[in-house]
């Protein structure tokens, strides 16, 4: 769980408009059919052009900074007095060239969890969530995680045959955090696809965040009268007493970030065990551990591309360009941790250093590392157990991934093993 969460609009002519009224052309869409098929091309070529800051348009045309540098990414990240989260000083959505019901607002909008504030009430609204993830993986989450995976396995250990995407990693994390958050084992596949559409963006994503939030607020309410030992209780009863939109945006935004993060990252994590041959004898072995393998996917292809989104609180100088006060910024994780400038050769393997972008970082930084670790762990551990002879059933080169402007996930991951009776 590494990135904080959270048709409209026409470009802005602000002081800090990267684009003048009109005259989109001249910049680089992060969304669409060429950004869905080749977002590394897309962040190669901004930075040949532009260096380490991009003017770039999201979803809607609206314009904003992409972050490429390595470098650019930890200083907006590590001073929210420069860059804040806060998203109410957004100068295109002040001005009204970005509507409330535009998809984007999904991912940058303003809302009362810790992701969109700073200063006191975010280390309040903060320790709410930090105090009951470890709760929560104090209480037997690899139990949960083992017994989920069992079941998911246990629908295809027959076949012989399984597209690890679709029957393992994408449904996974959901059921296992349903249990965490105290919700029925049966909402899990409708609240996995919902989140899934909720980052994706597109028409679409109003209404399954407006399904998520329904399924939330009768969860709240559940709990109110009947507690229990799960997240959701946790948040209830804690010491920082949060109000009710609270209550319901930090649901939010846990369910989504985890989900869609570690999903996305375990699908990975498989990928690159099935795809190098040494990686996956060297775990079976002992030789290799699996943070060393979480680590290098980290670095290489982090769930999370794109990181919404930062707003400039005055105006500024950043990789030399010239920033405006309410200006969006947004992260180019991925971008960053490829950055020549600090990995000049991009196939080196960085066991151990774990100074990567994919949690983000600062104040702001993933509150959940431990709960995504402990699933992708145990998600790995059962599988290689279960599955005897496992190996990818196509050519590496023929695995394909679809983006959105936020992150990469993987299509399909076909593998074959021996039947096993169950």
């Amino acid at each position: 769980m590494n990135a904080p969460l959270d048709d409209a609009g026409t470009p802005g002519t602000g002081g800090g408009c990267p684009v003048p009224h009109g005259d989109t052309d001249t910049l680089t869409r992060l969304y669409g059919p060429e950004a869905s098929d080749d977002p590394h091309g897309i962040y190669a070529r901004l930075r040949a052009r532009h260096g380490s800051v991009a003017p770039v348009l999201l979803e809607g045309d609206v314009p904003a900074w992409l972050v490429l540098g390595y470098r650019e990414n930890r200083r907006v990240l590590e001073n929210p007095r420069q860059f804040t989260r806060d998203s109410r000083i957004w100068r295109d959505w002040k001005e009204g060239r970005v509507e409330d019901s535009s998809p984007l607002m999904q991912m940058v909008g303003w809302r009362p969890d810790c992701v969109s504030q700073e200063g006191e009430a975010h280390r309040r609204l903060r320790a709410a969530v930090t105090d009951n993830l470890q709760a929560a993986a104090g209480r037997g989450i690899r139990r949960h995680v083992t017994r989920f995976a069992n079941k998911q396995i246990d629908a295809f250990a027959a076949a012989g045959s399984a597209d690890l995407v679709g029957q393992y990693a994408e449904y996974l994390p959901m059921l296992v955090l349903t249990r965490l958050f105290g919700l029925a084992e049966g909402e899990g596949r409708r609240l996995a696809h919902s989140c899934a559409q909720v980052i994706k963006g597109g028409e679409e994503a109003v209404a399954h965040n407006d399904r998520i939030m329904e399924i939330l607020g009768e969860l709240a309410a559940r709990k109110r009268v009947e507690p229990g030992a799960d997240f959701t209780t946790g948040l209830l009863s804690h010491e920082a007493g949060l109000d009710d939109g609270e209550i319901l945006s930090h649901l939010r935004l846990v369910l989504i970030a985890a989900h869609t993060t570690t999903s996305n990252l375990l699908a990975r994590v498989l990928q690159l065990l099935l795809t190098h041959p040494s990686h996956l004898t060297g775990l079976v072995s002992g030789q290799l551990n699996i943070s060393a393998v979480v680590e290098e996917v980290m670095w290489n292809t982090p769930p999370l591309s794109v990181c919404p989104g930062r707003f400039a609180t005055a105006d500024l100088e950043l990789g030399g360009r010239q920033v405006k006060a309410g200006d969006l910024l947004v992260l180019g994780l991925a971008a960053g941790n490829l950055d020549p400038e600090i990995r000049p050769d991009a196939s080196t393997t960085l066991h151990g250093n774990k100074a990567h972008l994919a949690f983000s970082g600062g104040s702001h930084e993933c509150p959940g590392q431990g709960v995504g670790q402990a699933i992708i762990e145990t998600a790995v551990d059962v599988l290689l157990h279960r599955l005897h002879g496992l190996r990818l059933a196509t050519a590496p080169d023929e695995l394909t991934s679809t983006a959105s402007t936020w992150e990469s996930r993987l299509d399909r991951l076909p593998v074959e093993f021996t039947p096993q009776v169950v």
